[in-house]
């Protein structure tokens, strides 16, 4: 079932064409499509994967915010309980505690539109009161059925992400017999319920989820094969930044998987992704320019 609202343009991955979108996310819209948006990570935690610990000081994080807002962040997304494989979850009191003093002093230093990265309707209702424009939900209202009544009055944008599991052991999940055809069921499941909730197309960017319970394999043909995710006829988010499946395949830690996010970042694009999260802003603005390019044919012989 799709409604109304939303405007579509047929994607083709190989031919350079993009499906375009407008993405509303509260009092803003953005346009997806022409160019892809990038979405800044900023982890206010003591343990995420990449930089756990360096930014859970309010002042601190609210510096690295304004670095990537200068660096080119589109949207920055705001996280304050780690997803990273293992994990347990923190309260709701304490995820708010962590974050809300960041986005009350970055509300007084910016207007840039912000991403909350949470699974809790109290979190989300929070944040949103406190000026951030979407919310995304790791769980696609799986852990928390309040979120999507939530999300649908508040006029907020959402970012559904697809997750095998649960954090705490999503990667001891056995493997998938068909990762496209379970991300499909999945991500159909969680639109049943936005629409029944009353949050319009328009309003939902979706995230096949990179790492998140997918073996190496997986990920590499989630990333080759974005065209799976056609079928809803909504924009598309990809987060390979830094993932374990990187450094798989490079043999190298989290500090040093920049380049090969790098090539994941152009391959998602030139496959049709919309909009991209990085934790390297700076030089993963340069990577999207070059694929937008690429996939504008603006480029032309000498």
């Amino acid at each position: 079932m799709l409604p109304r609202r939303g405007v579509y343009e047929p994607m083709n991955d190989f031919t350079g064409g993009r499906a375009r979108f407008q993405w509303r996310v509260r009092e803003r819209v953005f346009e997806l499509g022409t160019r892809t948006l990038i979405m800044g990570v900023v982890n206010i935690t003591p343990d995420s994967f990449s930089d756990g610990g360096r930014f859970l000081e309010p002042a601190r994080a609210v510096a690295h915010c304004l670095d990537l807002i200068e660096q080119g962040a589109d949207i920055l997304d705001l996280g304050a309980e780690s997803s990273r494989p293992g994990a347990d979850p923190v309260s709701a009191a304490e995820e708010a505690d962590r974050l809300l003093p960041v986005l009350e002093q970055l509300r007084r230093e910016s207007n840039v539109s912000v991403s909350i990265d949470t699974y809790k309707s109290a979190v989300a209702r929070q944040a949103i009161e406190g000026g951030a424009q979407i919310v995304n939900d790791i769980s696609c209202f799986r852990f928390d059925p309040s979120m999507a009544r939530l999300v649908a009055g508040s006029g907020a944008g959402v970012v559904l992400m697809h997750m095998r599991g649960q954090p705490r052991n999503m990667q001891k999940m056995p493997p998938s017999p068909d990762i496209a055809a379970e991300i499909r069921g999945d991500l159909a499941k969680a639109l049943k319920v936005a629409y029944s909730n009353g949050i319009e197309r328009d309003r939902i960017v979706l995230d096949p989820g990179i790492g998140f319970g997918k073996t190496v394999a997986d990920n590499l043909l989630i990333l080759n094969r974005l065209s799976m995710l056609e079928e809803f006829r909504l924009p598309i988010l990809v987060g390979a930044s830094r993932k374990s499946f990187l450094g798989r395949i490079l043999g190298v830690p989290e500090d040093r998987r920049d380049w090969g996010t790098a090539a994941a970042v152009a391959a998602s694009i030139l496959r049709g992704a919309h909009l991209v999260r990085v934790h390297d802003v700076e030089h993963m603005c340069m990577v999207v320019k070059v694929a937008d390019a690429i996939l504008a044919e603006e480029v032309r012989h000498d």
